[in-house]
């Protein structure tokens, strides 16, 4: 009986044994299991020893030979515990109080300058690192480490050991469509190095005030002591702040001025520059100067000129591309290029894959300039071409690739192919992407791209940006369905609730808003349209009824998506009563789903409003009273609708302009240059920010309204003739 109840027990003796003597190296479920959600998730964490316990007071401890750079760190730090956690501290040296310890000492040099070790035990925790931004990398992780208890606070007992597997990690912040302000701007970056993301890569077009040729600004536009600020203060976070001014293409804010049509590559379109005229070259420059003197500091600056798609087609571009090819006259204007960004101490980064690189190589025609930094799509990259590009010399980053250019909101958990069928998000297309990048060990950077084409509030993209900070930092771990815990609960806070249904709603509710009225006719050409009901004619009401059989489908799609909108923004409303982090996201989210519930509202009144019509012409020889009731039940419901949309837009522009100024914005000073580019980008079909309800100001209910108004009047008098 003892030998068989030992027999039993040993197992859990052996293990119980093994975990005092060697603590485990544990995964990212393990952490999370413990209440812990960590982004990025560290290389190395092993668990076990003692907990850090203590209550609201702390002592931040600096070595003697600190740098400038450490006491930011340690007062920045300081302001985090209180911001977040109501917790006490200060630099200094007391006794009997909870200490975290700062060091700087020589760590192994696998871990570089963005390494460092976290030590947690009863009394002290010690974060070590060899350089300063190790230092305040080991800072943010330890800010994630912390929990809430009844007596205070605790720490678990963890030692760490990490390092990036990707040492420039990089976000793409497009601001082509609209305009944060400053104070946003700063609070991004921040939240941009708390996730340990090195550089920002600043698409600014026209939202930067250029001194050489200050038409090109927008109103309200950041002038350049502002832009020098924001880049002073980003590097206080190991943030750079990489300007991008495209170049070759992508320039409607530049050449849509009449000053400056003769430097299009096609009289019609203000998309391209010609590469052989001098006046492309003498624009850029002053552009890209003044763009650099801004960024003082910064190592790189970015010229774009990707989707050349007039490339070479005036007629000196088609006789000299007949002699070099269009890769040759691509890497010919890249070629001065460069050598210009490199005489003023700057690298220049540029859309460019290093398949195009090694075919303009074995072209032979014409060599690209050894000092370009590309970047593209890791699908057009792929591993093997970017060793090959380095081992020629050239740096390489990858962009993590593009989201897709649905309105609203990304499809994060699914995408929708042309047959409407759901496919893989942009989440696993990430995830998937970026761990075979991070541990290939082929290339220097990331990009974690953004495009402004739709219009999306840039908070909607928060997903997207942790994920591209997770992934490149660490290729190992988590796996994704972890990774989606992770984020959830650490950026919405423990206390959020069904965040990956929320999202999976508005992730389905971004595809109905495409699909309604004319939205994708815009961009994609013939795939349908929604008109208005018949309008009735004549004393005797005569009306042709369609609109209800046209629109079946639509009708049964939008009955079953306002009742997801209804979910969704009971769980908003869960999460802001819950008392989450990052509250403004969900007022975002809810004017998302306001705006598609209203969308749906809309192919609903209109159903209404026909079988109104129908049935005041049924009643019209049998009751006139009872007919003209009908006419005036889908004169209201018209009416109701409008106010609707009113409240409904208003209250979006309201909540997404507490970060922004207002689009298209005109001042005393300056007005506002709108013109359409070749694109037709979503979010630049009209200069305010009526883009989002532009469908049903096309549909003109307005104009509707009054000629039913005006019909239910004759009809009342009886003065048709």
């Amino acid at each position: 009986m003892q030998l068989r109840l030992f027999r039993q027990m040993a197992p859990l003796f052996y293990c119980t044994f093994f975990f005092l003597a060697f603590p485990l190296i544990i995964k990212a479920s393990d952490l999370s299991d413990s209440g812990l959600y960590v982004i990025p998730y560290p290389q190395q964490v092993i668990i076990g020893g003692d907990n850090f316990i203590f209550n609201n007071q702390l002592n931040i401890v600096l070595d003697k030979k600190h740098s400038a750079e450490d006491e930011f760190t340690a007062n920045e730090l300081i302001r985090d515990l209180k911001s977040e956690w109501n917790i006490d501290a200060a630099i200094g040296n007391k006794k009997n109080t909870s200490s975290i310890f700062l060091k700087r000492k020589k760590l192994p040099s696998t871990l570089g300058k963005q390494g460092y070790q976290i030590s947690v035990s009863k009394n002290e925790i010690i974060i070590s690192a060899s350089g300063e931004e190790g230092l305040f990398y080991g800072t943010q992780t330890l800010l994630q480490l912390i929990q809430k208890n009844f007596s205070g606070y605790k720490i678990p007992g963890v030692k760490i050991t990490d390092w990036p597997n990707i040492p420039e990690r990089a976000v793409h912040y497009d601001t082509k469509h609209h305009q944060d302000k400053l104070s946003y701007v700063q609070g991004f970056i921040k939240e941009l190095a708390r996730y340990k993301i090195n550089i920002l890569v600043w698409e600014w077009e026209d939202k930067f005030a250029y001194p050489s040729h200050p038409e090109i600004g927008a109103p309200g536009a950041f002038t350049p002591k502002q832009i020098q600020e924001l880049t002073d203060y980003a590097r206080q976070y190991h943030i750079q702040i990489v300007p991008l001014v495209q170049g070759l293409g992508h320039v409607s804010f530049i050449l849509k001025w009449p000053q400056y049509a003769a430097l299009r590559e096609v009289a019609a379109s203000n998309f391209e520059f010609c590469p052989l005229k001098k006046g492309s070259y003498d624009l850029l420059f002053d552009l890209w100067k003044d763009a650099m003197e801004a960024t003082k500091g910064s190592e790189y600056i970015h010229i774009g000129s990707d989707e050349t798609y007039e490339l070479g087609l005036c007629n000196e571009c088609s006789k000299k591309a007949n002699e070099i090819g269009k890769k040759g006259l691509y890497h010919m204007f890249a070629d001065k290029c460069a050598k210009y960004i490199l005489s003023k101490g700057r690298k220049p980064m540029i859309w460019e894959s290093p398949t195009g690189l090694l075919e303009a190589y074995a072209d032979k025609r014409f060599k690209p300039n050894m000092g370009l930094v590309l970047t593209e799509d890791m699908g057009e990259v792929g591993i093997e071409n970017a060793k090959k590009a380095r081992n020629l010399g050239y740096k390489v980053f990858f962009y993590d690739p593009n989201p897709g250019i649905e309105p609203l909101f990304l499809p994060y958990l699914y995408r929708e192919n042309e047959d409407r069928k759901k496919e893989k998000g942009c989440l696993e297309n990430s995830y998937t992407q970026l761990k075979d990048a991070a541990v290939s060990d082929a290339f220097d950077g990331m990009i974690r791209t953004s495009w402004d084409d739709a219009g999306l509030h840039n908070q909607v993209w928060m997903l997207c940006f942790l994920t591209a900070a997770e992934f490149s930092w660490n290729g190992h771990s988590p796996e994704l369905e972890e990774f989606k815990e992770t984020f959830f609960k650490n950026y919405y806070g423990l206390s959020s609730v069904d965040m990956e249904k929320l999202f999976y709603l508005l992730n389905e509710a971004a595809y109905y808003y495409w699909d309604t009225f004319e939205r994708k006719v815009w961009h994609f050409g013939e795939v349908g349209k929604t008109w208005l009901p018949d309008l009735p004619r004549g004393d005797i009401l005569e009306f042709d009824p369609y609109w209800n059989t046209e629109y079946k489908g639509m009708i049964s799609r939008s009955e079953m998506e306002l009742k997801k909108m209804d979910t969704a923004l009971a769980i908003i409303n869960a999460n802001k009563n819950a008392g989450v982090k990052h509250l403004y996201d969900f007022e975002i989210f809810e004017t998302i789903a306001q705006l598609v519930h209203h969308t749906g509202q809309t192919y609903l009144d209109l159903s209404q409003v026909e079988n109104a019509i129908k049935e005041a012409q049924n009643q019209t020889f049998l009751n006139r009273d009872s007919a003209y009731s009908q006419l005036k039940k889908a004169q209201k419901i018209i009416e109701q609708n409008l106010n609707e949309r009113r409240t409904v837009f208003d209250n979006l522009v309201n909540v997404w302009e507490k970060t922004r100024l207002p689009k298209g914005m005109s001042t005393a000073e300056k007005k506002y240059f709108y013109q359409q580019d070749r694109t037709r980008h979503f979010a630049n079909r009209r200069p305010d920010m009526s883009y989002l309800i532009y469908d049903e100001q096309q549909l003109d209910l307005e104009g509707y309204l009054e000629r039913l108004k005006a019909y239910i009047e004759k009809y009342k008098s009886n003065s048709f003739n």
